[in-house]
């Protein structure tokens, strides 16, 4: 059996402990595991597993700022975990972004993705996934009922 894992390992400036409390209060079944302090009582490097995805956070200066080349994918069922899931990432400096993409107000991108758009993308109608392309490409924050109404042919 393989002992090999893969973490995604972000860097911070200075602000990775508030990223953490934000973090812990967005996704519920999260938790801190473990973490290592400087002498002035600062997050040097911690690990968070959130909803089961163990994430390192180290604070490390601002050599290395975030971009939207690496983002953060969460995967939803309802548009109620849309909504309350984008806001509470955006919250205190955030920006929403085209397609489902946010940028939090620590500068990390995510994506939060309802596991219909897959369902809907993976038809093989091309005509009913051109239009949810479609769709998805003129909306900020993802909107079920009018991916499923583009599916649908509706409006």
């Amino acid at each position: 059996m393989s002992t090999i894992s893969i973490t995604p390992f972000l860097w911070f400036d200075n602000n990775a402990s508030d990223a953490i409390e934000r973090y812990l209060t967005v996704f519920p079944d999260s938790e801190l595991v473990n973490e290592n302090r400087m002498p002035d009582g600062s997050i040097f490097i911690a690990t968070l597993r959130l909803q089961g995805q163990e994430i390192m956070l180290l604070n490390g200066g601002p050599a290395h700022p975030h971009t939207e080349a690496f983002s953060l994918s969460v995967g939803v069922e309802t548009q109620e975990e849309v909504d309350s899931i984008s806001e509470a990432l955006i919250d205190g400096g955030g920006e929403q972004g085209p397609c489902g993409w946010l940028t939090d107000a620590f500068g990390l991108s995510w994506q939060v993705v309802p596991a219909l758009l897959g369902q809907l993308m993976s038809d093989p109608d091309p005509e009913k996934v051109g239009r949810v392309g479609t769709a998805l490409r003129q909306m900020t924050r993802l909107n079920l009922q009018g991916l499923q109404d583009a599916y649908d042919g509706k409006g």
